[in-house]
């Protein structure tokens, strides 16, 4: 009986314990939201772009808070969450601990289909893109899953690895030739590629957040299956877990993350696979810790990139992705070297 008791504190222990640094982690979130809505490359005042916030007067600074920097901090937010999720789920789909939103094609696919549709039928309002942003990262991501599941040897996992690959190769291709031949294209293919928060308005932000709400629940609700499906195909299958349509509906769900985060802020690397591997180091593999600690700590490190981007360089900006990759690349290289990546 006391056995079953100190079993019982324990479990509540951990609980409890989850539960309090969740809420840590949101308090951390709100704090760097904050920071990011006051801060940035102008000369307004943090004090001066809260009292614009709350009464705004329709003057030049009053539109920077509300048409760029609220939109842009809100956006962090959702590619936060987003690419570290997705990366949580392709680690998992994959058993691969180094796959990144990249992997299915889902970057590849939204740049040719932007630079498409910019090229051929000269599109250049950067809300009316991101849809077929969007359209492409699904292609190319249904493409990829048909290649993984019905070409090659080996594991469905591999299979899905390889075929992201082929895709990604192709598409890339795609896109050059697009781009090299019309100018057009280029110019927009380069702004748009170097992964920035910086949208026009907050229409681009609104579009795209249904697509984060659904893709970060269905993700949630994935979590027991995505924890039998990383024992392997046989164990999950042995639990009860149907290892197919897990797979399905995890494509699916890194397609509308990574489509919808990729086709407004471009391609941001390090996020998803960076994150999933420092919490890991705490929570353990279990998804159902390891997914809500992706939504709430993410966000965090993506607006702290942007916002040293923001205040680097005086009279300018360093775009989310490059900042990412700079603060990113060494943290995972540190783990690496700390820590042995386990198979997943």
């Amino acid at each position: 009986m006391t056995d079953v008791a100190e079993a019982t504190a324990r479990i509540r222990f951990r609980a409890g314990r989850h539960v309090l640094v969740l809420a840590a982690g949101l308090v951390l979130l709100l704090a760097v939201v904050v920071l990011s809505i006051g801060t940035g490359s102008g000369d307004l005042s943090f004090a001066g772009a809260w009292h614009l916030l709350w009464s705004g007067d329709g003057g030049y600074d009053s539109t920077v808070v509300h048409s760029m920097r609220v939109p842009r901090t809100i956006l962090g937010v959702i590619a936060g969450a987003s690419l570290a999720v997705a990366g949580v789920v392709m680690q998992t789909l994959t058993r691969n601990p180094l796959a990144d939103p990249g992997i299915f094609g889902v970057n590849a696919g939204a740049a040719a289909c932007v630079v498409a549709v910019v090229s051929l039928f000269g599109l250049d309002a950067f809300t009316g893109y991101v849809w077929f942003g969007l359209l492409g990262a699904a292609v190319a991501s249904a493409v990829t899953f048909v290649l993984g599941a019905r070409a090659g040897t080996g594991t469905a996992p591999l299979r899905l690895a390889l075929a992201g690959t082929a895709v990604s190769a192709a598409l890339t291709a795609f896109t050059n030739a697009f781009v090299y031949f019309d100018s057009a294209s280029f110019a927009q293919y380069r702004s748009w590629i170097v992964g920035s928060l910086n949208v026009p308005n907050a229409t681009v932000v609104w579009q795209v957040l249904p697509f984060a709400i659904a893709g970060l629940l269905g993700a949630l609700l994935l979590a027991a299956p995505l924890n039998a499906l990383a024992l392997g195909e046989d164990a999950g299958t042995a639990l009860g877990s149907k290892v197919g349509r897990t797979r399905v509906l995890g494509v699916v769900v890194v397609a509308v993350l990574c489509g919808a985060t990729t086709a407004a802020a471009g391609p941001i690397a390090f996020v998803g696979l960076t994150v999933p591997h420092l919490i890991r180091a705490f929570t353990g593999p279990d998804h159902r810790l390891l997914l809500p600690y992706s939504i709430v700590f993410a966000p965090t490190l993506v607006l702290v990139a942007d916002i040293i981007g923001r205040v680097l360089l005086p009279g300018g900006e360093i775009q989310v992705a490059i900042m990412c990759a700079v603060l990113g690349g060494p943290v995972f290289v540190l783990i690496a070297r700390r820590r042995r990546l386990t198979e997943l």
